[in-house]
């Protein structure tokens, strides 16, 4: 039987790793112990987790430079990221703060979709704080402090994302059906996760599932279908969070996924 607090598939990279399992454990009722409205708990990083860290920002860094949307290569800088150290969320809530009134707070590890996105109206990020197993460094079958700091963070500091974040918060506490809430649930999937826009002529990631996977950027272009943004299809579109996407939604620009996301959830909050 299987004593741990935080439970593993058998194909996770860590599964057989006693060791791992027991960090995971432990990081874990850190944020259990966690009271609403204190500081995220401080993490005592390991070395090897951050050489992870630096292992994984050397290995984006240029498929960012080619294929990060402007808004997050805008972001970057504002977050102050050291590449030998992993932030604590403490650090990064507090510049988020300032910039657009988000902070993170921690959770043990994955929540539902409606819970998470009920908790974006009030500008809380629902965030981890472990770091995934160092056998797989490029890869993490769950959201990891790498996913929550390096794919949301940039884009948490834009005024604009903020803003849509917040109101897919709004939409999904104001409705009360199931399917309107799945179609919130996939369209925040596809948009703000593995979300696509045109730039330049070039086609360039905005969502955080992308910005922060090193096989997933490196491969969409040429192993996804891309198809043109449309609204009401991507909010019917199912998909599977354990696999590469092999079906992602291309917006004309950045402004214009903005402004159709906030036209669409300001009417759902609205009632």
């Amino acid at each position: 039987m299987d004593a741990h607090l935080i439970q593993l598939d058998q194909d996770h990279p860590g599964f057989r790793d006693p060791a791992y399992r027991v960090r995971r454990d432990a990081i874990a009722r850190l944020a259990l112990s966690h009271r609403a409205g204190e500081p995220p708990p401080q993490v005592a990083y390991l070395p090897e987790e951050h050489q992870v860290w630096s292992g994984v920002l050397e290995a984006l860094a240029p498929l960012h430079a080619r294929y990060a949307c402007r808004s997050f290569l805008e972001g970057w800088p504002k977050l102050q990221f050291e590449p030998a150290r992993i932030p604590q969320l403490s650090e990064v809530s507090a510049r988020l703060k300032q910039l657009t009134g988000f902070s993170y707070e921690p959770v043990a590890g994955l929540m539902s979709p409606r819970e998470f996105m009920e908790r974006l109206a009030a500008r809380t990020f629902l965030a981890t704080q472990y770091m995934r197993h160092p056998s797989a460094p490029l890869y993490t079958p769950e959201p990891d402090v790498i996913h929550e700091l390096v794919g949301h963070a940039p884009s948490l500091s834009d005024p604009r994302y903020a803003r849509v974040n917040a109101l897919f918060g709004e939409a999904t506490a104001a409705v009360t059906d199931d399917a309107t809430i799945q179609e919130l649930i996939r369209t925040y999937w596809f948009c703000l996760e593995f979300g696509l826009v045109r730039e330049g002529g070039e086609v360039k990631a905005v969502g955080a599932g992308l910005l922060s996977s090193f096989g997933e950027l490196g491969r969409f272009e040429r192993e996804s279908t891309l198809l043109p943004f449309e609204l009401q299809r991507i909010a019917q579109t199912p998909f599977d969070p354990t696999q590469y996407q092999a079906t992602l939604f291309v917006a004309p620009s950045e402004e214009a996924l903005l402004g159709s996301l906030t036209g669409w959830l300001e009417g759902l909050a609205s009632g």
